[in-house]
């Protein structure tokens, strides 16, 4: 620990004197749930409500253990393979979406599956399917085995796309018509990294057509954006999330880059507190799939240990919902 200031501090709570070291949280917003990620949850909760227990889910639901645990209790079973589920049981698929053979194979073995693919994941698949059928090699901007990365590759015949990481990549590409080319993007990748890739792609190959709209997705966009915001203010970024969570990991990344030093938890029992030696105000965001509750952790934590003080920095107001499912319409009803 720092050590304690020889004029100690007035804790922000009580008022009474404190022996901690005082600390500022910055609290970025937006932070944690997206929009895709409430309403996948929700699609388990409804499904397990209307159906009773168990309910199967193909892949995490979303990519953090504590939600994940909280549905297994509940009576959510997760498999990685159809195999693995019964074929009289309600099957989900989780919110980064699946290649087409996942629910054909599920009609050919009459499961009832229900789909919680994000809106914004689903956009991206339509817009690599319209552009395969009007003749261009599709070309994906993404993270090489990332679950929504390998269901958008699925859902075209077998080297219909290409997927490309970062400009190097770009221009190693071979492509049999340089003419007939699109791009989509994973949705929660870097912004500044996908410009970089988009710059490079556009060099290389300036006919090629782009999506009509942003690909990356509002959460996304808006929660790294509340980093940058934080990033002069603090002297280090916390970012509550996992490290399978794209979203999550970009935004330690952006902090990085920002020249903010930046780390990230899933729970606030991994708290580093030598991180904090000497450190005075940090900022703290969460990914967009790591619920509230766990921010409230940290904070809590913190205080065990520094006189906190709090304040939130909010880039922007988000108000988007999706329309769940048709079968489980009533369940919420």
């Amino acid at each position: 620990m720092s050590e304690t200031p020889s004029t100690p501090a007035a804790d922000s709570d009580t008022g009474q004197a404190s022996e901690k070291p005082p600390l500022k949280i910055y609290l970025a917003g937006p932070r944690g749930f997206c929009a895709g990620v409430e309403r996948a949850i929700d699609i388990v909760d409804l499904a397990l409500q209307k159906y009773g227990a168990p309910v199967y889910v193909r892949h995490e639901i979303v990519h953090n253990r504590y939600v994940v645990e909280q549905l297994e209790a509940k009576g959510a079973v997760f498999v990685e393979d159809l195999n693995e589920a019964p074929a009289d049981k309600p099957i989900i698929f989780s919110a980064h979406g699946v290649p087409k053979v996942v629910p054909a194979e599920a009609d050919r073995r009459e499961m009832f599956y229900i789909d919680a693919t994000c809106p914004l994941v689903s956009k991206v698949h339509r817009e690599a399917e319209r552009q395969h059928k009007n003749g261009n090699t599709v070309i994906l901007i993404g993270h090489d085995g990332h679950p929504e990365v390998e269901g958008t590759i699925g859902q075209l015949p077998e080297g219909a796309i290409k997927l490309v990481q970062d400009p190097e990549e770009v221009w190693q590409l071979e492509v049999e018509d340089p003419e007939r080319l699109a791009f989509v993007t994973q949705t929660t990748l870097s912004l500044d990294d996908t410009m970089d890739v988009i710059n490079a792609l556009r060099e290389r190959f300036p006919t090629i057509s782009a999506p009509k709209q942003e690909d990356i997705c509002y959460a996304t966009t808006n929660r790294q954006h509340a980093v940058k915001a934080l990033a002069d203010k603090v002297e280090t970024m916390v970012v509550v999330g996992a490290p399978n969570s794209s979203n999550s990991m970009r935004l330690v990344e952006v902090a990085k880059k920002q020249g903010c030093d930046s780390f990230m938890v899933q729970r606030a029992e991994q708290m580093d507190w030598s991180r904090l030696n000497g450190v005075r105000t940090i900022g703290v965001t969460a990914g967009a799939s790591a619920p509230e509750l766990l921010v409230d952790e940290v904070i809590a934590a913190c205080r065990e240990h520094f006189d906190v003080s709090v304040e939130e920095v909010r880039v922007t107001q988000e108000d988007v919902q999706f329309k769940l499912p048709r079968a489980l319409a009533d369940a919420a009803a």
